[in-house]
């Protein structure tokens, strides 16, 4: 399989693991807690099995970058967070190094 499909799950994993952490209200909900381990552990064994293949600068940096940049739009989106030009911005940034530094990995799959 792609290599950047599977990084692709373990960054939506870590998107859904992240998200329920809010409703997990410090783990004392059970099932948005069960959603926390759920999403971090395939998180990381996608990302782990991405490795095979990517680079880890490169592998890290798209699923912190795109990770964070989703997780900021859910809470956006669905927790009705504010969004401002400060937030945008930071986001454009974000996405703007990931995409230089999977330029400059030299590797295209």
């Amino acid at each position: 399989m792609n290599p950047y499909i599977i990084l692709a799950v373990a960054i939506i994993s870590e998107v859904f693991g992240s998200s329920m952490l809010k409703v997990s209200n410090g783990f004392k909900k059970l099932y948005p807690s069960i959603g926390v381990v759920i999403g971090m552990f395939s998180a990381f064994y996608c990302l782990s099995l991405s490795l095979k293949t990517i680079p880890l600068g490169t592998a890290y940096a798209i699923w912190s970058g795109v990770g964070t940049a989703l997780t900021a739009l859910v809470g956006v989106l669905v927790y009705k967070e504010n969004f401002n030009f400060k937030k945008a911005l930071g986001l454009v940034l974000i996405i703007g190094g990931v995409v230089v530094l999977k330029l400059s990995s030299g590797s295209v799959h």
